[in-house]
């Protein structure tokens, strides 16, 4: 079973000679933009491996000789899957970490509870899996006074420098380009430290503490100084959410704006990606600026779209001087005149335009990306959340019910983690509002409802879980509001169904990782249908992961059933959600919506009121999730009509999942 064949989708648009050089030559051309040693792999998995093995390479050069190998460790998502390659390492082919010393590179303050730290989280992912010495892992003390912080700052930082600094560090990539809490304006001079916690920061660890009020104000952090006093630095970063910021840091200036630049200083650093992070790499994105193309459509496509932008021109005004000067010369020889590129493009941009998402019946299909028949389709939205359907395609939703196909949405998850203590409270009150008045003699319902709010209100403190009766009325409220949503878009109740899948089911933020169980959930799922076709989240960039499991789980199932007849008539569509928009150059299907359809959509996103205003995971992005939705609707018409295409109020985008 394939359980992660999500990573594999960034293949199919860029050849393996732009990630992987064929000689020296094509290496120093392809990398004249970037100023760190830059290892792109095709997924997590293989360059967490690679980080792993140089890791225990370097130790067990130590090992030999006797010494110790100092290791800097950082928290957080990122570095999870090489703890998980060292421990395989350690369990499969008996390496030994004996001479292992670890320094914890930041640390949250105040901590009133242990299990909550940074140093914690190490332990229980990494640390504890190892035979690492107890007394050779060192962190900040944090659980002192607020007046000794100070001191405990300054003995971490000697313990540091005693034992002769870090032989090799491994950091992550913050969304700020900050490394460890060096965040923007952070001196490079700087040593071990409290740092306050800005708003970014907070909402990012959020995702660790559960909400925001339950993070701690500051944080202790190695400074820049002591980290790169490290002899040999990785900094690694996986997915498209990390690609700006590492943009910044490989191919920009040093600038404390973006801490992690300063890696450039040093003389012994690589950062290690996967392709979904590399994405704004100039070779990735732009690989004409540094090489010679295969011109396939795509990447003429986005060739065109960039250089309309460069030169703030539509597509059909563009000239020979144009692409001449632009690096583009080669699309010329290929092409013979910017007028025949112009058209191919136009035309191109123009086919994927459609009222008709489900196909427009008894037309001629050929230049449209979906197909005329079968009519009507019968098609399942997979929603990862109970509300990323109407977020993510809450226009192309509607067009699909009123033309007449069978849709049935399938709510992957029960979404119950984001939902404020407040509302569980506010609709408790409400149903013993109800008991009362229609059946007051039921002391068993009475005493529940008083315990809940009993626990909710005077003795669940900020670090508490959820307990089950409280997730169940969390998940719950969730579902219900998707059903007023789909009741509202004009699906019958029978055609909304929730998978509740076993991974998310944790209470925490912190997921299992996706198993053959809910992957064979979503496939007896799908047979139940045998749609013709499905719309799923592509959105790789959700801050929490939970698109990028659901779409796994997807997918295995598609790879198991790819082979029957009626799944070879499928055709799967991938949306995106509310943190980014497909670039134009991917975009294979535009359903363009007006006016009332964009209000029509805002409507059923706000029939989600627990995910408004107080919704725990709104994100660093401060617009709620309907205000998100529309404005990247907007900017995707826009970008149409800049390019010389009729001008719509907004247009929502798909690409076409093809089966590997």
């Amino acid at each position: 079973m394939k359980l992660d064949l999500s990573s594999q989708i960034s293949l199919e648009r860029i050849p393996q000679r732009y990630y992987r050089p064929e000689n020296a030559l094509e290496e120093s051309a392809l990398t004249r933009y970037e100023k760190i040693n830059t290892r792109i792999f095709e997924s997590i998995e293989k360059g967490s491996a690679k980080v792993a093995r140089e890791i225990v390479k370097a130790m067990l050069e130590k090992q030999k000789k006797g010494q110790p190998f100092v290791l800097g460790l950082p928290g957080g998502v990122s570095p999870q899957s090489v703890y998980t390659q060292l421990i395989q390492l350690h369990k499969e082919e008996n390496v030994s970490f004996s001479n292992l010393v670890v320094f914890n590179t930041y640390e949250y303050f105040p901590l009133t509870d242990e299990t909550n730290s940074n140093l914690h989280s190490l332990k229980e992912t990494f640390l504890n899996e190892i035979d690492i010495k107890t007394e050779n892992i060192y962190s900040p003390d944090v659980m002192v006074d607020k007046d000794d912080i100070l001191d405990s700052c300054e003995s971490f930082g000697e313990q540091l420098k005693s034992i002769g600094g870090l032989d090799y560090l491994l950091l992550g990539l913050g969304s700020k380009g900050n490394i460890g809490f060096n965040m923007p304006g952070s001196n490079v001079y700087s040593q071990t430290r409290l740092v306050v916690l800005d708003g970014d920061s907070i909402n990012d660890a959020a995702t660790i503490f559960g909400t925001k009020d339950k993070v701690p104000v500051s944080a202790i952090t190695m400074g820049l100084s002591d980290m790169l006093a490290a002899k040999e630095i990785t900094l690694i970063a996986w997915g498209e959410q990390k690609a700006e910021s590492l943009q910044i840091m490989v191919e920009g200036p040093v600038t404390d704006v973006v801490p992690a630049s300063t890696l450039q200083t040093h003389t012994n650093v690589k950062v290690v990606v996967d392709l979904s992070a590399a994405d704004a790499l100039t070779r990735i994105s732009y690989p004409w600026l540094v090489t010679s193309c295969d011109w396939k459509n795509q990447l003429i496509r986005r060739a065109i779209v960039w250089l309309c932008n460069i030169v703030d021109k539509p597509i059909l005004k563009l000239t020979n001087k144009d692409y001449n000067e632009n690096g583009l010369n080669e699309l010329l020889a290929i092409y013979g005149s910017a007028y025949n590129v112009n058209i191919k493009i136009f035309n191109d941009l123009q086919h994927t335009i459609t009222g008709w998402p489900g196909g427009k019946p008894d037309a001629d299909d050929t230049n449209r990306p979906e197909r005329a028949t079968p009519f009507p389709k019968k098609v399942i939205i997979f929603s990862p959340h109970p509300d990323d359907d109407v977020i993510s395609m809450g226009g192309t939703f509607q067009r699909l019910v009123n033309q007449g196909h069978e849709v049935h949405v399938a709510y992957q998850t029960s979404g119950n983690i984001a939902v404020s203590d407040e509302e569980v409270i506010r609709y408790i009150s409400l149903v013993n509002s109800l008991r009362k008045k229609y059946d007051p003699d039921n002391t068993e319902l009475a005493n529940k409802y008083k315990s809940i709010l009993h626990y909710l209100l005077y003795e669940k403190s900020k670090d508490d879980l959820d307990t089950p009766d409280i997730l169940f009325i969390k998940g719950r409220i969730r579902r219900e509001e998707a059903r007023t949503s789909t009741r509202y878009v004009g699906i019958p109740n029978e055609n909304v169904h929730f998978l509740d899948l076993p991974f998310y089911e944790t209470g925490k933020v912190q997921k299992d990782p996706i198993s053959e169980v809910d992957v064979n959930i979503v496939k007896d799922f799908i047979e139940t249908i045998k749609p013709h076709q499905m719309y799923v989240a592509g959105d790789l960039a959700d801050p929490h992961g939970t698109h990028k499991v659901c779409l796994d789980a997807i997918f295995a199932a598609v790879d198991i059933m790819k082979e029957d007849e009626w799944m070879k008539d499928c055709r799967i569509w991938m949306y995106r959600g509310a943190w980014m928009e497909w670039e134009i150059d991917h975009i294979e299907m535009a359903v363009p919506l007006s006016p009332e359809e964009l209000r029509s959509k805002r409507n059923a996103i706000l029939k989600h009121q627990s995910q408004m205003e107080n919704a725990p995971f709104l994100g660093n992005d401060e617009r709620l999730f309907w205000q998100r939705s529309e404005d990247r609707n907007k900017a995707t018409a826009e970008l149409y009509w800049k390019l010389g295409l009729a001008s719509y109020e907004a247009i929502e985008a798909f690409v076409e999942y093809k089966f590997l």
